[in-house]
């Protein structure tokens, strides 16, 4: 059942990202189409194996669309922390893919003497993102006296925008610590 879940939150926050590049032009555009392919990339990772097992060389695919994306990440993430955000998070993809591509067994053999380093290092850097994220999300007061703020249409809502980055932050612990 968790890995549907995982399925649903990825899908749809991917559609809404699709949503949302209608919604804005330049650097905003190109970061909400990269969530959308971080969507729904995690969303066909995430289906369960008893469902649809990929065969060996599906992971290779993953493996070499993910890095085919951090690659074209790489360019922008040298101007915005956001799109290096993208990039680690494409990165982290292709290493899942390439694990499960060797059935975990490169992965499995190092449980007994605990998680790998760079599993781990993943783990804390998206542990630190959900915890930034959540904390940006908390209302802010507006001043005394402040005018309302004027309707906005739901691709261009900064806080849904916020909070599909928290939820697919999220779904990527999950998939780490699944791996």
């Amino acid at each position: 059942m968790s890995g549907w879940l995982l399925v649903a939150l990825c899908g749809a926050t991917g559609a809404y990202c699709l949503v949302r590049m209608r919604s804005c032009s330049g650097e905003a555009r190109e970061a909400a189409g990269g969530e959308a392919g971080m969507g729904f990339g995690m969303a066909a990772m995430a289906v369960p194996a008893t469902v649809l097992a990929p065969p060996a060389w599906g992971w290779v695919v993953y493996a070499a669309v993910f890095g085919a994306a951090a690659l074209h990440a790489l360019r922008p993430a040298r101007r915005s922390t956001h799109h290096l955000h993208h990039l680690v998070g494409f990165l982290a993809m292709v290493y899942m893919a390439v694990a499960m591509a060797h059935g975990g067994g490169a992965h499995a053999a190092h449980t007994a003497a605990g998680v790998p380093l760079l599993t781990g290092a993943l783990l804390a850097y998206f542990a630190v993102y959900v915890l930034r994220s959540g904390v940006r999300l908390i209302p802010v007061p507006s001043p005394a006296g402040a005018a309302a703020p004027a309707a906005v249409s739901w691709g261009a809502r900064p806080e849904l925008a916020l909070a599909c980055r928290l939820s697919m932050g999220i779904a990527m612990l999950a998939m780490l610590l699944a791996l």
